[in-house]
């Protein structure tokens, strides 16, 4: 058996690491006995989290970065997006469709009890079993659609499906075995995404236990939720975990999340040096923060992408109607005047669909002339589709109002009201939590404003888990089956570099029916207040909260 080799080069080669000027080297900081280096606490901006933090359920951001610093899954992403072996000692195949994983010895969460083979295949499987946000990525494995079938089936009966997947099979204490339905050349590239991290025994149960369980977690990464600290719309603060032997070994003594409403509030906190270390510059501040931080300003390059995303359900938007009408919003939006004017050079108008930093994008795709600025055009295909059905009503673009959204929003709303001739406007919620539950609920009646921050360096990351049918983050509820069987294809290949064709034809698809449209990729733009050291964001944008100190 071959030990598989996890695409470092490529990876290096194309994506970014994204550091504040330091005196940081590149890379993890690494050293069994540095926990702990400094006492010092570093305070961050972050959110609310949507949900209890369980992996496998959290796909936000705000819950996200708790999650990836309080477990360890079989590897991490290190600054550049390279895959490390973390809680893994191999993963290894012969033929690309089933995977033998071998743990380290002597790993334990912070209960004490042990990371062994079932931690991961347990907390897998429940995933699917609960239907949790972030099943999907589970789809690969041989027994899902079954076991997925059965918890649709007992939702409707009032219980939870109890069918684990048949893919997953422990072999020892160390050690489990992945058959996957195809071969999937990239598949263990998605390891060190958190839908993937294990699970305590304490984790496992009916989804009241496990609910119970987010509110109190025992994890197993360099981190570990300070008791009581958790204080809901306010802030929560990790401290080390002594247990951990991982190379993410924490150079500070713990991390002071602050979950602010406003990100006016946040940067003003930076200023001030109440706030460390801030990954979100409000709009306000874009064309003062890089001469009001200095070396301590970061603008760079970052896997995030901007778009909003008219739900498949809504009047006006389906069949042929519905691709006119899409087509007609996008060529009304002016990306190049709003990145000018409200983002001052801290966004790139969006040529496709996968952000640059990513292999896979494309910026010359058949049909992306769709993604530029044409208001003749614009009107004249808003006349076809009143032709089949006449407009009524408004058009309004949900956003949340603590994430510095209004004022492109309120662009994109004046430009389609004067080149449609529409009724558009602004449609705010108080908070990220707020406008999440309405999308998670399918409750939304209007568009609403979305995005994705890489998960893993992949553009199958960028397509699958937004726009296949049924899955975890495709809040239109889009389905299409040839763009589903072209993201299949891309997986069923021996080198990732062969995928690249499928992907480009499963994104003209995209750009002809436009389940989302394609706005700007975000740099990622945020800072450090004086005296803090070793800041450096990684290649999707978060800060590598383990090394900060001061």
């Amino acid at each position: 058996m071959k030990k598989l080799r996890i695409f470092t080069a490529a990876l290096a080669a194309t994506a970014l690491a994204l550091s504040a000027c330091s005196s940081s080297e590149s890379g993890d900081s690494k050293g069994g006995d540095s926990a702990g280096a400094s006492d010092a606490v570093i305070s961050v901006n972050n959110t609310e989290p949507q949900n209890p933090l369980i992996p496998a359920n959290t796909n936000e951001t705000g819950g996200g970065l708790i999650v990836d610093n309080i477990y360890a899954g079989l590897q991490y992403y290190d600054a550049e997006g390279n895959p490390q072996l973390e809680m893994a000692e191999s993963i290894e195949t012969e033929d690309n469709q089933t995977y033998t994983i071998t743990l380290k010895a002597d790993q334990v969460f912070t209960d004490g009890s042990p990371v062994n083979a079932e931690s991961f295949v347990n907390a897998w499987n429940q995933a699917v079993e609960h239907n949790m946000l972030n099943s999907y990525f589970f789809e690969g494995i041989a027994g899902y659609d079954e076991s997925l079938a059965a918890a649709e089936a007992a939702v409707e009966a009032g219980g939870v499906g109890d069918v684990p997947m048949s893919g997953l099979v422990v072999v020892d204490d160390l050690t489990f075995t992945v058959e996957l339905k195809q071969a999937e050349a990239d598949f263990p590239l998605r390891l060190g995404y958190s839908a993937f991290y294990p699970l305590p025994e304490a984790g496992i149960g009916d989804p009241e236990t496990v609910a119970a369980f987010g509110a109190n977690p025992i994890g197993n990464g360099p981190y570990m939720v300070k008791e009581g600290s958790w204080e809901h719309n306010v802030q929560i603060e990790l401290v080390p975990n002594p247990d951990y032997t991982g190379d993410r070994q924490p150079q500070n003594g713990g991390i002071l999340m602050k979950f602010y409403s406003q990100q006016d509030a946040a940067y003003n906190d930076l200023l001030s040096g109440q706030l460390d270390v801030l990954d979100a510059i409000p709009d306000s501040a874009f064309g003062t923060f890089e001469a009001e931080l200095g070396d301590r300003a970061v603008n760079e390059p970052s896997a995030i992408f901007q778009s909003f995303t008219i739900p498949e359900s809504l009047e006006h938007f389906s069949g042929e109607e519905g691709d006119l009408r899409r087509q007609a919003i996008s060529m009304a939006i002016n990306r190049e005047e709003i990145t000018e004017t409200i983002f001052q050079g801290t966004r790139t108008p969006a040529s496709d669909f996968v952000a640059p930093v990513i292999p896979g994008h494309n910026e010359n795709l058949a049909g992306n002339e769709v993604l530029q600025y044409n208001p003749e055009k614009a009107a004249e295909l808003w006349a076809e589709a009143d032709a089949i059905n006449p407009w009524t009503g408004t058009f309004q673009i949900g956003y949340n109002s603590d994430g510095g959204h209004q004022a492109w929003v309120d662009a994109v709303a004046n430009q389609l009201k004067n080149n449609l001739g529409i009724d558009a406007s602004g449609a705010p919620y108080p908070d990220f939590k707020s406008l999440r539950d309405e999308v998670t609920n399918r409750t939304i009646t209007t568009a609403f404003r979305t995005g994705w921050q890489a998960d893993y360096p992949s553009a199958y990351n960028f397509l699958a888990p937004l726009y296949a049918t049924g899955a975890s983050a495709n809040d239109g509820d889009y389905s299409n089956a040839e763009f589903d069987q072209l993201l299949k294809d891309a997986m069923n290949v021996e080198d990732p570099a062969d995928a690249q064709q499928y992907y480009d034809q499963a994104q003209e698809i995209l750009l002809k029916e436009l389940p989302a449209f394609p706005l700007w990729y975000s740099n990622v733009v945020g800072g450090s207040a004086e005296g803090v050291e070793n800041v450096q964001f990684g290649w999707n944008s978060k800060p590598i909260l383990h090394e900060i100190t001061k």
